[in-house]
């Protein structure tokens, strides 16, 4: 089907366009359960997602892409009509008016909750977890989601002190990696590492003041086991409460001059040592 043949929302007034400008609130997020994937990355990922588990429902509710999008993704409008998708083409200025960023790429999903509970996460017997504690940025929430993805981590866990994972930002900078992985939302942070230490999983608190350092873990060969690492609030790191609940307290070592590193540059120098330490032999994973 070409693209001049797709419906096209016109109007800034239409109920379409009216309730997907409203998800960017967060209340009304939660009381939909429904959010927006901006670009086209995140859209292809949410059609790829396919259904929501145990139900008939698919991921993605509908698209809305420019005219000049969907001839220059094509691969999305047949991906989605192939899943019985609706598309529909919207001008620029509707297109302007859904999307919360100042140029947008002209490609968005109207998509629903996808998250995972937590028990669902523990049942799968994770082997390398990303629990965000205290994150409250949005882009770094994002950024840390796609690096945990990358790393091959099992699961990401938000606690319930941490941003809202559909948050428009949070979305956008996970670049589809929303859509790969399970990711928990609310979880009160003794809950989540009081379960994942229950269940067998090391769980490592990522903080300047840590009494070990990284390049320790390594060399001892303690990272080769399941693990989990909490990362706390960009700018205070963990409280001494969180920092307690875990099993080591662990700082990455600054060899230079550099006063810190940021909270999404560390979430990756920490994950990508355990997802090597687990690979090596004796490692959870190399073991099978």
């Amino acid at each position: 089907m070409q693209s001049t043949d797709l419906p096209l929302l016109t109007s800034l007034r239409s109920p379409r366009v009216v309730a997907a400008r409203r998800l960017a609130r967060r209340n009304q997020r939660t009381k939909e359960r429904r959010f927006l994937a901006e670009g086209p990355q995140a859209v292809r990922e949410a059609v790829a997602y396919g259904q929501l588990p145990g139900t008939s429902e698919h991921a993605v509710v509908e698209i809305y892409l420019t005219q000049e999008a969907a001839g220059r993704h094509a691969d999305i409008v047949d991906a989605a009509r192939a899943e019985g998708l609706p598309v529909l083409t919207a001008t620029d200025e509707v297109i302007a008016e859904i999307c919360d960023t100042v140029t947008p790429q002209g490609v968005v999903a109207l998509c629903r909750f996808i998250d995972t509970p937590f028990e669902d996460v523990l049942r799968a017997r994770p082997r390398l977890v990303a629990v965000l504690a205290h994150v409250r940025d949005p882009g770094n929430a994002g950024t840390v989601l796609r690096t945990a993805d990358a790393a091959g981590a099992d699961a990401v866990v938000l606690t319930d002190a941490s941003v809202d994972l559909y948050n428009p930002k949070a979305v956008r900078a996970s670049v589809g990696s929303l859509f790969h992985l399970p990711v928990a939302v609310g979880v009160p942070v003794e809950e989540a590492v009081g379960r994942l230490r229950e269940a067998g999983v090391r769980v490592l608190a990522a903080d300047g003041a840590g009494e070990r350092d990284l390049d320790q873990e390594l060399d001892e060969g303690t990272l080769g086991a399941p693990g989990a690492w909490v990362f706390g609030n960009e700018a205070w790191g963990l409280p001494e409460e969180t920092r307690a609940l875990t099993d080591e307290v662990v700082r990455v070592p600054i060899h230079g001059h550099a006063e810190s590193l940021n909270l999404a540059t560390a979430a990756a120098v920490c994950l990508y040592a355990s997802a090597r330490a687990q690979r090596s032999p004796g490692g959870c994973r190399a073991q099978g």
